[in-house]
């Protein structure tokens, strides 16, 4: 009696078995996973998704987005042949599942490769304009990076830098590449060309929360933190690096009152209102539940500096606070400086004439070595006293976040 009911669930087997020949399915799920699950992963691996920039996988990044377009191909001719000839053998439920899971990994598409890809969220302005400053639209407080070359200055601010990631320009006939990353704070300036040819750059995401560009000759993909090829035909290289430096625009337009100023683009004025104090308040100003200001934190602000192949680091803060420090770092004598303005700050060599300078700010808020009594300007030169005409050899350092600065200067020292 118990022989029939199981030879006719066997029989029932054979026919979804034979049924599921008909419909091949494994044609459909092959196909839709071939079109969406490299581009996912290579998404992942190159946005600031949770625990996805602390894989060391930007060689795996590098290499998947090669092979992406290809198995996108093959994924969507398994499903295109699918439809043809076996979608009909569905049933509807079966078709309406289907369907359904199509539109959505389409979508899931739509937002990994377009609304959310790092060339399209941070594009470059439609129009680079500069302006003078009695024709400048930019606030004289506004935080901009500063380049001077061939006797031409021009001022990037922060906000628009930042948005757009890179503004790729010439400075007195000096081709650069000026470079701004919000999610490590650091600011760079390269020169774009390479083996004798200027490269023009695409921004392909970030890796360690930092912007990887790649050059359109070798197709090498460049760390923006330390303009290091990471992966590629160049790995190894290192973009050659231009001298900058950060200030307000009023300290700036004080030193060089006709540079010119980059204007803001309209296109972009939601971006830029999403920087809105990017320039001024610390992660941990805003964070109410922090008892000690103080603390060291991922993004707390460092001022970063290498002296003979070593790295050093400086608590924001804590210079905020000191606003002047004399310091000696690997067989250097250094001047760290905050301006009135507590925004703009300097670095240099506080050695003269091979005599090491102490340095101080008088009653009046002038700058002054101890030695001498001379006095000195914002840009390094003596205006007065025995040292007059004298000028302070600056050097070039960076304001950055901490977890920044330490990823890519692992042995860096630390001074509070």
């Amino acid at each position: 009696m118990h022989q029939e009911p199981a030879a006719a669930l066997q029989q029932n087997n054979v026919e979804e078995t034979a049924k599921g020949r008909r419909n091949k399915s494994y044609l459909f799920w092959a196909g839709f996973i071939f079109l969406l699950l490299p581009g996912l992963v290579h998404a992942y691996l190159l946005m600031p998704f949770p625990g996805s920039q602390n894989l060391n996988a930007i060689t795996v990044s590098y290499y998947l987005e090669k092979i992406v377009l290809p198995i996108r191909i093959l994924g969507g001719f398994l499903i295109v042949w699918y439809a043809i000839f076996y979608f009909k053998n569905n049933t509807t439920r079966n078709k309406i599942s289907k369907a359904t899971i199509l539109g959505l990994g389409l979508v899931s598409f739509y937002f990994t490769d377009f609304k959310f890809s790092a060339e399209r969220m941070f594009e470059e302005p439609q129009s680079v304009k500069f302006a003078n400053f009695v024709n400048n639209s930019v606030p004289e407080s506004a935080v901009i990076i500063g380049v001077v070359s061939n006797g031409v200055a021009k001022a990037y601010p922060l906000i628009y830098l930042g948005y757009h990631h890179k503004i790729q320009d010439n400075v007195g006939g000096q081709p650069v590449l000026v470079t701004y990353c919000t999610m490590c704070r650091s600011g760079r300036v390269y020169n774009p060309v390479i083996n004798g040819k200027r490269q023009t750059f695409r921004l392909v995401g970030a890796r360690h929360y930092n912007a990887v560009i790649e050059d359109d000759a070798t197709k090498t993909w460049w760390y923006q933190a330390n303009g290091k090829a990471a992966v590629g035909r160049l790995k190894g290289s290192r973009l050659q690096e231009l001298p900058y430096e950060q200030s307000t625009l009023a300290a700036w337009i004080n030193k060089h009152p006709g540079s010119l100023i980059l204007q803001p683009d309209h296109h972009y004025t939601d971006g830029y209102n999403e920087l809105k104090n990017y320039d001024r308040l610390q992660a941990v100003d805003k964070d109410s539940t922090l008892k000690n200001k103080d603390s060291l934190m991922r993004k707390s602000w460092v001022v970063g500096l290498v002296v003979n192949g070593q790295a050093k680091a400086y608590d924001w803060r804590r210079l905020f606070k000191k606003q002047l420090l004399n310091d000696d770092f690997n067989q250097a004598n250094l001047l760290l400086i905050l301006e009135k303005d507590s925004v703009t700050y300097h670095s240099f060599n506080r050695s003269v004439n091979g005599k090491v300078l102490h340095f101080d700010l008088n009653k009046s808020g002038q700058l002054t070595d101890k030695e001498t009594a001379s006095l000195w300007d914002w840009d390094g030169l003596s205006t007065s006293g025995v040292l007059k005409g004298n000028r302070l050899t600056k050097v070039q350092s960076y304001q950055e976040y901490w977890h920044s600065w330490r990823q890519f200067h692992p042995n860096t020292s630390f001074w509070e």
